[in-house]
């Protein structure tokens, strides 16, 4: 089983697939690690040996930034928006969609489920 950046990658599946497994690495830069790497993307990750686990590793520890490291700048961004009191910032703070969509109608998924205003019963 080969361990990369804190990730298990699947073993059946080719090493192109496998590296998406890892966060901050897509199918374009799984495609370019493995030509750095010299390692056919064809190959099953188990299929892997110990020379290439470790050519990968080390592309990935030189030039990417991956998993928590790539959340925490990630989430530093987001913290700086909201310090500085832009209007994205305030979005992310309240809850609300950040990049313009309409919130009258949709915007589920970033605002909940709806609350209903209550509305008293006549008598």
């Amino acid at each position: 089983m080969a361990r990369i950046a804190g990730v298990d990658l699947p073993k059946t599946k080719r090493i192109v697939i496998g590296l998406t497994y890892i966060y901050g690495i897509g199918r374009s830069s799984a495609e370019k690690i493995c030509a750095d790497a010299n390692v056919d993307v064809n190959k099953r990750v188990n299929e892997l040996d110990e020379e290439e686990i470790k050519r990968i590793r080390t592309i990935i520890q030189n030039d990417y930034k991956v998993e928590g490291a790539l959340k925490a700048e990630i989430n530093m961004n987001i913290k700086r928006l909201m310090d500085i009191n832009s209007v994205r910032g305030y979005r992310h703070h309240r809850g609300l969609p950040v990049r313009g969509q309409r919130t009258k109608t949709n915007a589920r998924t970033r605002k909940g489920r709806k609350r209903l205003v209550g509305g008293k019963k006549k008598k």
